[in-house]
């Protein structure tokens, strides 16, 4: 439950949220003042994400309303830098199987992050997930459409045939981040997009949908003007809604990270 009664800009500075029991306080060394619009945005994305403190409320808890990301919070402990150095990186994007991690030489602090991943993919794998542990430079570039790329670095969303969910975890280099549904516009639907897309497939109209499903473009997004994503931080592990017919929710919008700090990533998904 969220109140807000900013109908014009208020000088303040601090700021008292609750949202599902829990109470987040922000606080300025000078006034600021804040307007509704702003307000929205930070609470557009608070609506959507369920806080939950351990693994069975995160694969338990349902997906309802307005709500398509759960996040399990988590401050883990370990050195998971030390795992990124040892393991041997021959191209761009690997999979580091379970016995590669076994095998590493590690200090105490490093042993301390191995065991916490190797748990992660333990209990993924027992709830009937098919978890992969990846170490990332950096993902392919889609450059077949320059105007429409389709890679992961666009937001988008995962959509399956049958009833699933994402999970990932970032446990070193930059992070994930989800764009709240309110504040994103599917590209597709864009006026000189939409007019781009039926340039590029010249065929009758009746055929269109079907060619935008094929190529994937009727998943992506972009966010609109002001919109405010949320990085989903380093160690939470997230279960996000997909897209499939028995879905009673909106998908989550999400996307990969432009390495930034030229980390490499090393990240739990499935």
């Amino acid at each position: 439950m969220v109140g807000c009664w900013l109908n014009k800009p208020a000088k303040i500075r601090h700021l008292q949220i609750v949202m599902n029991g829990r109470r987040f306080v922000a606080r300025w060394r000078k006034p600021v003042y804040l307007s509704l619009p702003v307000m929205t945005n930070f609470l557009a994305a608070e609506h959507q994400i369920q806080y939950v403190t351990n693994f069975e409320d995160l694969v338990n808890t349902p997906f309802e309303g307005a709500i398509n990301a759960i996040c399990y919070t988590r401050n883990l402990t370990g050195d998971f830098a030390e795992i990124v150095k040892k393991v041997k990186l021959n191209s761009q994007i690997a999979v580091v199987e379970p016995e590669e991690l076994l095998a590493l030489e590690l200090s105490e602090q490093g042993h301390l992050a191995r065991q916490i991943v190797l748990n992660d993919l333990q209990l993924l794998t027992a709830y009937g997930a098919s978890p992969v542990l990846n170490l990332i430079r950096y993902y392919d570039r889609d450059d077949a459409y320059p105007f429409f790329p389709t890679d992961v670095y666009s937001y988008h969303v995962d959509h399956s045939p049958i009833p699933t969910n994402t999970f990932l975890c970032t446990y070193h280099g930059d992070a994930s981040e989800i764009l709240p549904n309110a504040q994103a516009e599917q590209k597709v639907l864009v006026p000189e997009i939409r007019a781009e897309l039926k340039k590029l497939y010249g065929g009758a109209d009746e055929g269109f949908e079907s060619f935008l499903t094929e190529h994937f473009f009727d998943l992506h997004y972009r966010a609109k003007p002001g919109a405010r994503p949320v990085n989903l931080g380093l160690g939470n592990l997230w279960r996000l809604a997909v897209e499939h017919p028995e879905s009673k929710v909106l998908p989550c919008i999400h996307r990969a990270p432009v390495e930034a700090t030229g980390q490499t990533r090393l990240l739990l998904i499935c």
